[in-house]
C-alpha cells in the first residue's frame, strides 16, 4: 500500500501549505498526489520517486513563479473609493486645506487641497489625488505637468 503513504504525505504537505501560504508546500503536495497515482497503478519505488520528482520539478519551476506573479499584479479594475482616484470633478465651494466642497461622478464630496497653500475658486476643475475617508484629496488641473 504505498499508495497510502504518498496520500498521507500529500496531506501532511497540504497542511503545511494551509500554515505557511508560500505555495511551496501545496505543490508538493501535488506530486505527492501524482506518486499516489503512480503507485496506484502499480509502478515500482523508483517510477514513484521519479514522478514525484518531475511534478515537484514542473511545479516549482513552471507554475509558482506564475502563481505569484498573479498573485502580486495590481487588479485591473478598482473598486469602491480606489476607483475615483485620477477622476475629474469641479469645485462647487472653495477649496482650502481645510475644507471644501466638489462635484465627483455626479455626487457632492467634501474635499482639501493636496498642497496647503492652495485655494482653489468655484467652478476649477480639479484631479482626485486620493481618498481619505469621505473626503476627496485634490489638485487642480490647470496646475498639473
Amino acid at each position: 500500500m504505498p499508495w497510502f503513504v504518498w496520500l498521507l504525505a500529500a496531506a501532511a504537505l497540504g497542511a503545511a501549505e494551509f500554515f505557511t501560504l508560500t505555495l511551496f508546500f501545496g505543490l508538493l503536495a501535488g506530486a505527492a498526489l501524482v506518486a499516489a497515482v503512480v503507485a496506484g497503478v502499480g509502478i515500482g519505488l523508483l517510477g514513484q520517486l521519479v514522478a514525484l520528482g518531475a511534478a515537484a520539478a514542473v511545479g516549482l519551476v513552471i507554475v509558482r513563479p506564475v502563481a505569484l506573479r498573479h498573485m502580486t499584479q495590481q487588479p485591473l479594475m478598482r473598486e469602491g473609493s480606489d476607483a475615483l482616484i485620477g477622476k475629474r470633478a469641479e469645485v462647487m465651494q472653495e477649496v482650502t486645506a481645510t475644507r471644501g466642497l466638489i462635484k465627483l461622478s455626479g455626487e457632492e464630496w467634501s474635499a482639501r487641497a493636496l498642497d496647503e497653500s492652495l485655494v482653489i475658486p468655484v467652478g476649477a476643475l480639479v484631479d482626485v489625488m486620493e481618498i481619505e475617508g469621505a473626503t476627496a484629496i485634490v489638485y487642480p488641473r490647470e496646475l498639473l505637468p
